[in-house]
C-alpha cells in the first residue's frame, strides 16, 4: 500500500513539474516573439531605424523622407549580387596577358534586356529637335548624337552597302534593329537623357527620381553576360553554337564569309535568339557593346575585385594627370553580326577608340540597384 501512495505521489509531482515547464516554455518562446518583432518589424533590419514621434530634443531624423517607391524601369531586368571569375574562360593563349582570370563580385542592378533599338534611339533624337534644339544647336545634334549612317559603306571596302545606309535608321523596317553607328560619347549623353527624362515625370506624379541610367562597366557586363553560369564560354552554357537541333544560338559569321547561315546577313531584330539565364537577349552577336572602361591590357589585375572599373586618368580631361596625346580607347564587349565565333565568347576582351562611329557597335543601359533586395525582383 506505501508502495502504491509512493508510486501515486511520484507520478503527480513529474506531472507538476510537466506544467511548470511548459509555463516556462510558453513565457520565454511569447518572450522571444516580442524580441522578434520589436527588432525585425520596424523599418529597418534589427527595428533601429525609423524613429517615431516628434524630435522633442532627441535625433529621429529628417521628416518626410519616407514613401520612395522602388520600381523596375520598363525594359530592364533585375541581375542578382555575386560573385563569378572574370576573364577568359577557355584556351586563349594570344590573349593570356591581357584578360586574367580574376574573382570579383558585383552589386545588384539592372540592365536593358536587349540593346537600345534604332526606334528608342529615335525618341531621343526627335526630343533633342524639340526640345534641346536652341541649347545644342541642330548642327551639333546631327553631327554628334545622330547615327552616322555612312557607317554601311565606310567600314567595309568594295562592298554594297547603300540600301542599308539609305533604310537602316529611318525605315519603319529596322525600328526593333539595334542602332549602330552611334560613338562611346554619343551613348553617354543618350544615358543622360534617359535619366532626366524618367526623373522629370517622376518629380511630376511626386516621387523620387530613380538612380542614373548608364553604361555598365566591363565587369557588370561579363557578369551578365554569363547569366549565373560561372565560367561558361557563352551566355547559354554550352561551348557549342549550335543547339540540339542544329539552329545558330546567336547572330554572328559563322565559318568563312557564311554570314546568312544564322538567318541575318546584317544586325537581326533584337530578341530573334533565345535570351541567357538571367533574361537579357543578344549578349553575344548581333551587334559589340560599349561598356564604361577604357581598355588596357594590365586593367583586370590592377582593379579593385569588388565591382571593378577601369578608368584611365590620362584620358580623363578632370584629371591633373590628363594626357591630351593618349587617344582612349574604350572596351566593347559581345562580338558582333560581322565577327567569328571567339568574339562572342564572354570572356573575350577587344576595344575602338570611343569617338569611332561603326556598323557593328551599339550599347544598352545599366542602373545601379539601391538598398536590399526583396528577393522578389530576381
Amino acid at each position: 500500500m506505501k508502495i502504491l501512495v509512493g508510486f501515486s505521489l511520484l507520478a503527480e509531482l513529474r506531472i507538476k513539474e510537466k506544467s511548470v515547464m511548459r509555463k516556462v516554455i510558453r513565457r520565454f518562446s511569447y518572450g522571444l516573439l516580442m524580441l522578434s518583432s520589436a527588432m525585425i518589424g520596424g523599418c529597418g533590419l534589427l527595428g533601429l531605424g525609423g524613429g517615431g514621434g516628434g524630435e522633442q530634443g532627441e535625433l529621429v531624423g529628417v521628416p518626410g523622407r519616407e514613401g520612395r517607391t522602388k520600381v523596375q524601369p520598363y525594359g530592364m531586368v533585375p541581375i542578382p549580387a555575386g560573385t563569378f571569375h572574370m576573364g577568359q574562360a577557355d584556351e586563349d593563349p594570344a590573349s593570356t596577358q591581357i584578360n586574367f582570370n580574376k574573382q570579383v563580385t558585383i552589386g545588384q542592378f539592372y540592365m536593358d534586356e536587349t540593346e537600345i533599338t534604332n526606334n528608342e534611339y529615335r525618341q531621343f533624337i526627335d526630343h533633342l529637335l524639340e526640345d534641346s534644339i536652341s541649347i545644342l544647336g541642330e548642327d551639333r545634334i546631327m553631327t554628334e548624337y545622330y547615327p552616322d549612317t555612312t557607317v554601311w559603306v565606310k567600314d567595309f571596302a568594295h562592298h554594297m552597302g547603300d540600301p542599308v545606309m539609305d533604310y537602316y535608321y529611318w525605315h519603319q523596317g529596322y525600328d526593333d534593329y539595334p542602332v549602330v553607328g552611334v560613338n562611346w560619347s554619343a551613348s553617354m549623353y543618350f544615358s543622360e537623357w534617359r535619366t532626366n527624362y524618367w526623373a522629370d515625370y517622376r518629380r511630376s506624379v511626386g516621387e523620387v527620381p530613380m538612380p542614373s541610367f548608364r553604361l555598365p562597366n566591363e565587369a557588370e557586363w561579363e557578369y551578365a553576360a554569363r547569366g549565373g553560369r560561372d565560367m561558361a564560354k557563352y551566355p547559354w552554357g554550352n561551348p557549342y553554337t549550335r543547339n540540339s537541333k542544329g539552329c545558330m544560338l546567336a547572330n554572328f559569321k559563322p565559318g568563312r564569309g557564311n554570314f546568312y547561315d544564322d538567318g541575318f546577313s546584317y544586325s537581326a531584330p533584337v530578341g530573334s535568339y533565345f535570351a541567357n539565364d538571367y533574361g537579357l537577349y543578344d549578349m553575344a552577336g548581333n551587334v559589340s557593346e560599349w561598356v564604361l572602361d577604357d581598355f588596357s591590357p594590365v586593367s583586370v589585375p590592377t582593379v579593385w575585385d569588388l565591382n571593378p572599373q577601369f578608368i584611365d586618368p590620362r584620358t580623363d580631361p578632370d584629371d591633373p594627370k590628363y594626357d591630351p596625346n593618349v587617344l582612349p580607347k574604350k572596351v566593347i564587349r559581345g562580338g558582333s553580326w560581322k565577327d567569328v565565333a571567339y568574339y562572342l565568347e564572354t570572356g573575350t576582351r577587344t576595344y575602338e577608340f570611343k569617338d569611332s562611329t561603326r556598323a557593328y557597335i551599339g550599347f544598352r543601359n545599366a542602373m545601379t540597384h539601391l538598398g536590399r533586395s526583396s528577393g522578389v525582383e530576381f
